[in-house]
């Protein structure tokens, strides 16, 4: 389970987050391209928009689940 104390700082604001677990499988960049993007140096992802929209807080949600090492958290 993703931990908001190990976040990193580069995730916007809001509810969901990536932790220090992260293994930058890009699942879910490609699950949620509008709102997950990669730290290229420290090959990473973060969100970096909260979702907007339904359906973008659709995808949000199903990329934390499908998160093979639970590195996606939801503090909302």
């Amino acid at each position: 389970m993703a931990d908001a104390a190990n976040k990193y700082s580069e995730n916007a604001g809001g509810k969901y987050f990536v932790d220090n677990q992260c293994i930058d499988c890009d699942l879910c960049r490609e699950t949620a391209p509008a709102n997950f993007k990669r730290n290229d140096d420290g090959g990473y992802s973060v969100v970096y928009k909260q979702p907007a929209s339904p359906d973008e807080e659709k995808l949000c949600k199903e990329a934390m689940e499908g998160c093979p090492v639970e590195a996606i958290g939801d503090n909302g």
